[in-house]
């Protein structure tokens, strides 16, 4: 299994937005750099178009970890394609593959926020038909260098090149998901490996809907071993369960119950946050050798995943804290994660 850190490059409270952009966007660097290190897969940064955010162009964040990292891969998490031009999204990460050598991916997705919509000049009544139009676009470009190409949001291609063609051929595409069954069984038909979010709730009731993914994936002709699952899942890890709570409940609370504000959730209670990082919840947030037993019951419960990200920065953690994390998902859960999983 992969084992990674997704960043949205995030604050959510007045002390960590008192860090200036500038400082926060050297640390997220300096955070894929020590990922790298210690011997992390995979780190991803979202895109979001808020004030919290400074993700915003996650492919030039990864170009500046490009050129001070050697192995990790680097990916979006999630790039929101309904709202960009498919042509310049593949530039900007086949520019990214070569300036790594062949480590970069894009995750693709509609987003969980809609203010791209109005900023981009777009409707929201057309979110499903953009992201599927941009997305069969998208994967088009991937499998050929000149395009023939029509559809109803964006001028036709007729022929046109589409360049610089990336060192990995394909370029890794994910297809980023949240719960509706459409999503999962389109990823299955195309053959795409499936990243789904769990931020709450129980992750083994996701299990029939990634049944339904494989099953579409086999339908359609895909071997088993194309059809990966990743999770990317909210989780911080600290020296002792009780530190890594008290540490990552507060900046949590905060951004959890100002986001639901907007979508009519409840208030977060420090109550369902600790039943969340129970057995079964879906939060990762405990000492390593909690964590990462917990990891290995949840790819059981989904019947096996290839890719564990860490979204640790919602809850606005100090720099020097996330690098420590950052060091013990590397150097302590991955390592009980991978030999759990081959002695099984």
């Amino acid at each position: 299994m992969e084992i990674g850190v997704d960043s949205f490059a995030a604050a959510h409270d007045e002390r960590s937005l008192a860090v200036g952009a500038s400082d926060r966007l050297r640390n997220l660097v300096e955070q894929i750099e020590h990922a790298d290190q210690v011997g992390l897969d995979v780190f991803g940064v979202g895109e979001h178009h808020r004030r919290e955010f400074l993700d915003s162009a996650p492919a030039v964040i990864l170009a500046a970890a490009a050129a001070r990292t050697r192995r990790i891969r680097l990916t979006s998490a999630v790039t929101v394609l309904s709202a960009a031009d498919p042509v310049r999204v593949f530039e900007e990460f086949a520019t990214l593959d070569l300036l790594s050598q062949g480590r970069a991916e894009m995750v693709v997705g509609r987003g969980s926020f809609i203010e791209a919509f109005p900023l981009f000049g777009l409707e929201l009544d057309d979110y499903d038909s953009l992201f599927a139009e941009k997305l069969e676009l998208l994967l088009e470009i991937r499998e050929h260098e000149h395009v023939h190409w029509s559809g109803k949001h964006r001028p036709a291609l007729t022929g046109q090149g589409v360049y610089p063609r990336p060192v990995q051929n394909p370029l890794p595409i994910w297809l980023g998901v949240g719960g509706t069954p459409e999503s999962f069984v389109r990823a299955g038909r195309l053959g795409l490996p499936l990243m789904v979010a769990i931020i709450g709730g129980e992750p083994r009731r996701f299990r029939p809907l990634v049944d339904l993914y494989r099953a579409a994936g086999e339908q359609a002709g895909y071997p088993a071993d194309r059809l990966k699952v990743g999770v990317h899942a909210l989780g911080y890890v600290a020296e002792t369960t009780r530190e890594a709570a008290d540490d990552f409940y507060p900046g949590y609370a905060r951004a959890v119950t100002d986001i639901g504000r907007e979508r009519g959730w409840p208030p977060v209670t420090r109550a369902g946050f600790d039943a969340q990082r129970g057995p079964q919840g879906a939060l990762l947030i405990g000492s390593a050798e909690e964590v990462a037993e917990k990891i290995v019951r949840h790819s059981e419960a989904l019947g096996g995943i290839s890719r564990l990200t860490f979204q640790m920065n919602a809850s606005s953690l100090p720099h020097g804290k996330l690098m420590r994390a950052i060091e013990a998902i590397g150097t302590r859960v991955a390592p009980a994660v991978r030999k759990e999983l081959s002695v099984g």
